[in-house]
């Protein structure tokens, strides 16, 4: 007998004197659809632009859909909670140590704890994605996910708010303001392109780029200095795996091609707001005052940090804090302002894991080909997290939460079919009596083979 699973059916054979199988369903199938309509509902926000929606509550509905399918497969499913890694602990400390801070908190203790709760369901969401997404095959679905909806997120917003400075609040949620919009850009497109790469077809292919180049126009209509320097910096490490390591030099002549033909039609405000920085009336003064404010922000949260180091003034407390109505535009600085210093080390432990995780992968020579560029692509967009994260406020967005997760996910399963290749093993069969041969040769004439 042989059991086999292939992520979405069980498959039982039967000894070969018999030739018949079973399929067995995958107890999970149905908590994995709803938890990729979970993740439909975050990352396409389709309530902002689709009439009707903001009616229902659809992200908390899917996910308690695919929390409910979880459970009910619970002790049929190819992975437990046992199996859970480092990094599900370290965000579960991090967040209860938010959730204390919050209490304490010397600015506001009620809002620090209401914003710690709906930041607590990072740790649903990661639960799921490390214990439903088991396959290569399901982990492909979710990124899809991800990098399609942010590509129609772009083109929402380019129609809807085509004479919008900016694109701010076109879309709302975690797209409202125009550096996290580009922030979720810099971070999908290494996606897209391994996609695109992989794609079987050149309609898919043409599709993808497409889709690229939106999310490219987007990005440079926004005008987000700290995305640019984000998407130069995360893009070169994508086109050194894409293109230098995966020998695709065509990559780097095209990328280069587009890039400049879209800042030439599109990044003349993203160049308004560069020259801003050295002060020049002549070009946009709004830029300046921005720069100006992010210094005194960033000298208001070290003030934080002294006064309050441990527990930090509570999640989301900064902005009453600074005294301007305003985040610290660097995310390390505001997770150690609004959670302490414990909490700023265990986030970088926990990001930490990831790269770990990236360079276990990185030392296999014997995955597939397309998830050793999903791999790549998972490295540009977390390097892309952390250079980025040095210029906007976004240790509670997350997208970078679930990069780390898809690292885990994908090394776990690649662990497993190690010691499960390309099926479960069968159970021990216990050694035959020779009373059993004999009557196998008695019943067919002939000795079966001991098996």
């Amino acid at each position: 007998m042989a059991i086999g699973n292939n992520g979405n059916v069980t498959t039982i054979e039967a000894s070969p004197s018999r030739r018949t199988s079973v399929q067995i369903a995958d107890p999970t199938k149905g908590a994995f659809f709803w938890l990729s309509a979970f993740f439909v509902v975050y990352c396409a926000r389709p309530e902002d632009w689709i009439p009707g929606l903001k009616l229902f509550p659809l992200a908390k509905i899917t996910a308690i859909l695919a929390l409910w399918g979880l459970f009910n497969s619970l002790g049929r499913t190819r992975r437990t909670f046992k199996d859970l890694p480092k990094e599900a602990r370290l965000l579960l400390t991090m967040i209860i140590l938010l959730f204390v801070g919050g209490f304490l908190s010397p600015v506001w203790k009620g809002g620090a704890v209401s914003r710690t709760t709906d930041f607590s369901k990072i740790y649903i969401a990661w639960i799921l994605v490390f214990l439903l997404i088991t396959t290569f095959d399901r982990l492909r679905r979710i990124i899809f996910i991800q990098a399609a909806s942010v590509a129609v997120i772009c083109a929402v917003a380019l129609i809807k708010g085509h004479d919008t400075p900016r694109l701010s609040g076109i879309i709302g949620g975690i797209y409202s303001n125009p550096n996290d919009l580009a922030f979720a850009i810099v971070l999908s497109l290494p996606f897209a392109l391994a996609f695109m790469v992989t794609a079987k077809n050149s309609i898919k292919k043409v599709l993808w780029l497409f889709a690229m180049l939106v999310m490219l126009v987007a990005l440079f209509e926004t005008a987000s200095r700290a995305g640019f320097i984000d998407l130069v910096i995360s893009g070169s490490v994508t086109l050194y795996y894409f293109a230098i390591k995966g020998k695709r030099p065509y990559l780097l002549v095209a990328t280069g091609f587009l890039t400049v033909l879209i800042a030439v039609t599109a990044g003349g405000k993203l160049y308004d707001r560069f020259e801003a920085l050295s002060g020049n009336s002549s070009t946009d003064q709004s830029a300046y005052g921005s720069f100006e404010d992010r210094k005194y922000l960033m000298l208001r949260a070290l003030d934080a940090i002294e006064h309050y180091p441990i527990l930090g003034i509570g999640v989301r407390n900064f902005p009453t804090y600074s005294l301007i109505w305003h985040d610290v535009h660097m995310t390390y600085l505001q997770i150690a302002a609004e959670g302490g210093i414990p909490v700023l080390i265990i986030y970088l432990m926990f990001f930490r894991c990831a790269f770990k995780n990236l360079k276990i992968l990185r030392r296999r020579t014997d995955l597939d080909p397309d998830i050793v560029l999903f791999v790549g692509a998972l490295s540009s967009s977390l390097v892309g997290f952390v250079v980025g994260a040095l210029f906007a406020p976004e240790a509670y967005q997350y997208f970078p939460y679930f990069a780390v997760a898809f690292t885990a996910t994908l090394l776990q399963t690649i662990k497993e079919n190690e010691e499960q290749p390309g099926s479960v093993p069968p159970p021990p069969k216990k050694p035959r009596h020779f009373l059993e041969i004999y009557a196998d040769r008695g019943a067919t004439g002939a000795m079966s083979p001991v098996r």
